[in-house]
């Protein structure tokens, strides 16, 4: 086996462009930590703590130890999302009718419906701040909580309340399936692994649509997911090159294949 070397002119730019993309990486990995507390973003933080903040109290109410069993249907008139209010039927509050897009989604149906919701959150929403960041994450997650309320305004006919953070996740969601959908695209690769993707997800609402008797808020998912998936589109490539770089660290992008 021949022994080559390198040349010494080549030699130093390599290591000084490795060296350069491993200060990058540590910068970067450095900026992450910084803004974590025990492996979760500081972003996620406000969301899930509202959330079990408001989910703990109403559980307490239900067992008569906090505020009484009426606070649930108190917290559900004040804060979920009302189909009624946009046919004409009056609110509770001046600007109920707007907050109630938003305020829907740190209610939930219970300590299951939370657990599960929060979990997909700390599950997702990490890997979607280690790729866009913790602003954008937020940009993100109130862009789909708003895109799972107008979905459910548009498609539903329920006269039942609305809540859960189960949109917005969607959203996550939706935004992730179109960054694979991207860069499939761009780098020449197979589309079907985005397609079993959106199909198992379809599976997914149908199934827990049959389990639930039809008490599941698909409308809601499917709204969350098309505004997650446009934002990705509207934010398109030009957040791919940094994404990539948050997620697999280093410097540029592989060549796209003719």
């Amino acid at each position: 086996m021949t022994d080559v070397r390198p040349s010494p002119k080549i030699a130093p730019q390599r290591l000084a462009e490795n060296a350069a993309g491993q200060t990058h990486e540590e910068r970067g990995r450095r900026r992450r930590q910084r803004f974590m507390l025990q492996g979760i973003p500081l972003s996620l933080l406000p969301i899930l703590l509202i959330s079990i903040a408001v989910e703990g109290s109403l559980t307490l109410g239900d067992l008569n130890l906090l505020w009484g069993p009426l606070s649930r249907s108190w917290a559900y008139a004040y804060g979920a999302f009302h189909t009624a209010l946009l046919n004409g039927a009056r609110p509770l509050y001046p600007g109920q009718m707007f907050g109630m897009f938003f305020t829907y989604a740190f209610l939930h149906g219970g300590l299951v419906h939370l657990i599960v919701n929060m979990i997909a959150l700390v599950s997702i929403g990490t890997v979607i701040v280690q790729r866009i960041g913790q602003k954008r994450f937020l940009v993100a997650y109130l862009v789909s909580t708003l895109g799972g309320s107008i979905g459910f305004g548009l498609l539903s006919s329920s006269p039942l309340p609305m809540v859960g953070a189960s949109g917005p996740l969607f959203g996550l969601v939706g935004i992730w399936i179109c960054w694979d959908y991207l860069d499939r695209r761009y780098y020449g690769d197979p589309l079907w692994v985005t397609l079993r993707a959106l199909a198992f997800l379809v599976i997914y609402n149908v199934a827990f649509f049959v389990l639930l008797s039809g008490n599941l808020a698909w409308e809601t998912h499917l709204g969350g997911f098309v505004a997650g998936w446009l934002l990705a589109i509207y934010w398109g490539r030009g957040v791919m090159p940094e994404s990539r770089r948050r997620r697999f660290g280093g410097g540029a992008e592989s060549t796209p294949k003719g």
